[in-house]
């Protein structure tokens, strides 16, 4: 008997030890694809002004290289997210994978062949780079979202932002040591890596099986018109906070990185590892945030709200700071401020929707932040224009705005409480402030109408003035014994 009690739990033990095992596995190959996607754009910084020298093109021109990656990766992330549900998200992740890494063999190619004359062709490959990238990161998200359930998916969408977040802290230190052979040297080390990932996803990653979706698109976008009108209030709001959080952090690191060299004198890889330090505090919180929210959604909005609170003191005192070395330690408590809110965000909205819709949803989500990071940079120049106290105070106001339509529009229960309490509101006729408000501002609601209905006539206002005494007239009378 105790032979068999000692054999099962040393079985148990073994199971359990697998488990653990094939989980880290899963995680390790899945967080490599936002790795990967993350280097598309943030390699690429550090090479930028040799880049332009050697080619001999405007700085507007050099932009492009940037820009013409995010956008078409940013347009084409539906679309990616559509098929994902129809046909599996392996199936659209891997051959993603090695789309990207086409892009980059053709940028680079192009650099080594045509020399001066590579500049068009470079920014084909950018193109086809950002239409592969489209099904990388955002459609894994959903991905990690059907595989992790319960408490184990806040873990590992934490994980998850994690791995982006260290894509951060590694690429510009990877692109300035690359550099040093050769400018054009990054855009081969894409195929190295994305070529090998992809065969990891496709024979190592079990999907999970369930039914597809199988409505046209017309059918499909209409399905989720109904997701966005039943929970608009959490998932705009979570859109709007995850694009804003990513927008201030690219923006900063943006103005940083120009700071770096004009304040502190540092370039290249030293400047490379001083960049690295906020998006490093920002990865090691999403981290540990990923680890302990679990399903706890009340926590969750919690740590969304301080997070902006973080991000709306830290902003709003950086114009006072003359140390270089504050200031790069305020921009690092910025970055623990994105960490604390992203991780929550990515479960709240993966949590939101069901397997059939998760692949659009994160999609979209994933489209949203991509423009985020696309226009932090060059909003920030913008703003820079008009000075540190305008760009910094205007940010804060940002950060200050959304954590207050995060209050208001983010769940505070799990989505089967909260449903509940939606029905019994129903019944009692009470709505909660997030509704209230997102009737309000899209003037759904009386409050909301009353800015938009029309002003009322002389003979209208005599008329209802003369209705309204009536009713009055009656109520009184009523009242009286």
């Amino acid at each position: 008997m105790g032979n068999s009690v000692g054999t099962l739990i040393s079985t148990r033990t073994k199971e359990e030890i697998d488990l653990k095992g094939k989980t880290k596995l899963l995680l390790a190959i899945l967080g490599a694809v936002p790795f990967i996607m993350v280097l598309g754009n943030s390699m690429l910084i550090p090479v930028l002004p040799q880049m332009q020298q050697k080619l001999g093109i405007t700085q507007f021109q050099t932009s492009l290289v940037i820009s013409l990656f995010s956008i078409p990766a940013g347009l084409t992330i539906p679309l990616a997210g559509f098929l994902s549900d129809r046909i599996g998200r392996k199936k659209i992740i891997a051959p993603a994978l090695i789309i990207y890494g086409i892009g980059g063999l053709v940028a680079g190619g192009a650099a080594v062949l045509l020399d001066k004359a590579a500049y068009w062709l470079i920014i084909a490959g950018r193109i086809i780079q950002g239409i592969g990238a489209a099904g990388t990161a955002p459609v894994t998200m959903a991905l990690v979202g059907d595989i992790f359930t319960s408490k184990e998916r806040s873990k590992a969408l934490g994980y998850f932002e994690a791995s982006n977040g260290l894509g951060k802290v590694v690429s510009p230190i990877l692109g300035s040591l690359i550099a040093l052979l050769a400018w054009f040297g990054t855009f081969f080390l894409f195929p190295i890596l994305t070529v090998p990932i992809a065969l990891l996803v496709w024979f190592f990653i079990n999907e999970p099986q369930s039914e597809r979706s199988k409505q046209s698109i017309s059918q499909y976008l209409k399905s989720i018109k109904t997701i966005f009108k039943n929970k608009a209030a959490c998932l705009i709001s979570a859109f709007a906070a995850g694009s804003l959080a990513l927008l201030l952090l690219f923006g900063i690191l943006f103005f940083l990185s120009d700071y770096l060299e004009t304040s502190m004198k540092l370039f290249g890889v030293k400047k490379g590892f001083v960049l690295a330090i906020p998006v490093l505090a920002m990865s090691v919180t999403s981290f540990t945030t990923g680890t302990f929210i679990k399903k706890q959604v009340s926590l969750m909005k919690k740590l969304v709200i301080i997070g902006f609170g973080l991000m709306t003191i830290t902003l709003g005192i950086l114009p006072f700071l003359k140390n270089p070395w504050y200031f790069v330690g305020v921009m690092s408590a910025t970055g623990i401020g994105v960490g604390l809110i992203l991780p929550c965000l990515n479960t709240l909205i993966t949590s939101a929707v069901s397997i059939q819709e998760r692949g659009m949803v994160t999609s979209l989500y994933g489209g949203v932040r991509f423009f985020g990071v696309a226009a932090g940079p060059p909003l920030f120049g913008f703003l820079n224009g008009f000075g540190r106290y305008v760009m910094f105070w205007s940010s804060a106001g940002a950060a200050l705005v959304v954590g207050i339509i995060c209050l208001l529009a983010l769940p505070s229960k799990a989505p089967a409480q909260q449903q509940e309490d939606t029905q019994d509101n129903k019944k009692g006729g009470k709505k909660s402030w997030g509704v209230v408000f997102l009737e309000t501002v899209t003037f759904r609601n009386s409050i909301g109408k009353l800015v938009t209905r029309k002003p009322l006539k002389k003979n209208e206002e005599d008329t209802s003035g003369k209705e309204s005494d009536k009713e009055l007239d009656k109520e009184s009378n009523k009242e009286q014994p």
